[in-house]
């Protein structure tokens, strides 16, 4: 497309074009601050009755349903299709309170393509967790063909410190010393067993219960049982207990990275140096950045990417193991047998015969 085209769409529907992809600015500083955004994006329409915002334009398609389960406790569940690479950014405003804290779960769905051609083009998931304190300036990416759901979990401290589950943790435990330190987020890979299951069964309560009034303790039941579930999951991690904030200048220059290597899984590591010569950091300040985020170094990363993506293309696909193993930036099928059996603990042809 021209780039004459791309500035009437930018005109049009106020998003800002760079690096490929379409800036969508939010506010994060409440619950109602980010329906409010969510209700001015483009060309989209609010369901009050429903509790439920319809969006239709050049870049995204789908529906957002939200829902104050509690006090102090929000829920934001959203259905959507991508038509356009956009990046999404959490923005503050200066004056007033902000004490929510938000509880990101999403699974995106994407054709797989390599630089190899091959004729299967199976459906594979991309699943992660993040966690995020007020204030903190998030980047998220959304590629253009993925179709994804995501829970937004938006809570506060106090809300937090009363749940019953969280009661029952020692009392000097990991989400604790996150809290308590500035600003900030973390990310995890696929963490909690079960998570997709207890996701699907909110999504069915949200599609069923539309009207007035809304029948609130099934939902909150799964709720609580999901960030229950993530406490759980992740309560004692040394790098929740050892958690230093960064500055919200780093954060955009971490979620880029992430997408250069999420953009490169089917090639070799593209190597540090290149990706922080892409992002504005040194390669110090890059890989203590990204894992005091992500929990992993920036090659480990890629690894655990590679490898969850061979997994599914195992699984899901009729692609033959070479295929796969070159597929994903393998030059030979050996190599690739011997890092799958030491990250799942079985060789692939093991899982093809299952």
């Amino acid at each position: 497309m021209s780039s004459s085209n791309w500035d009437k769409r930018i005109q049009k529907y106020l998003f800002f074009y760079r690096d490929g992809f379409f800036e969508l600015p939010y506010l994060s500083d409440s619950p109602r601050a980010m329906i409010d955004s969510l209700k001015n994006t483009p060309e989209s329409t609010h369901k009050p009755s429903e509790q439920a915002i319809t969006s239709n334009n050049p870049f995204c398609e789908g529906v957002v349903r939200y829902r104050e389960i509690e006090e102090g406790l929000w829920l934001l569940a959203t259905n959507i299709d991508i038509k356009e690479n956009i990046v999404a950014k959490a923005l503050y405003q200066e004056t007033g309170a902000h004490n929510h804290y938000v509880l990101s779960f999403s699974v995106f769905e994407y054709v797989f393509s390599s630089n190899t051609d091959f004729t299967d083009k199976p459906i594979v998931k991309s699943t992660c967790w993040t966690f995020y304190k007020p204030k903190t300036q998030v980047s998220t990416y959304f590629y253009k063909g993925t179709t994804g759901r995501f829970c937004n979990f938006i809570f506060t401290k106090q809300w937090v410190e009363n749940n019953a589950v969280f009661q029952k943790l020692p009392k000097e435990n990991g989400i604790q010393q996150f809290m308590k330190s500035g600003i900030g987020f973390m990310n995890w890979l696929d963490v909690v067993p079960n998570s997709h299951e207890i996701f699907k069964e909110i999504w069915k309560i949200l599609e069923i219960d539309q009207q007035e009034p809304f029948e609130i303790t099934n939902l909150k039941e799964q709720t609580v049982n999901l960030i229950s579930n993530f406490f759980t999951a992740v309560f004692n991690e040394k790098r929740l207990q050892k958690y230093v904030p960064l500055n919200n200048k780093d954060y955009p220059n971490i979620a880029k990275a992430e997408k250069m290597i999420l953009q490169n899984l089917a090639s070799p590591f593209i190597g540090i140096e290149k990706i922080a010569n892409e992002v504005n950091l040194s390669p110090t300040k890059l890989k203590s950045n990204f894992k005091s985020v992500f929990g992993l170094s920036l090659l480990q990363y890629h690894k655990e990417k590679n490898m969850l993506l061979a997994m599914q293309l195992m699984q899901n696909s009729s692609m033959q193991i070479k295929n796969i193993s070159t597929a994903i930036g393998y030059d030979s099928s050996s190599k690739f047998t011997v890092f799958f059996k030491k990250r799942f603990g079985i060789l692939p042809s093991e899982i093809r015969n299952k």
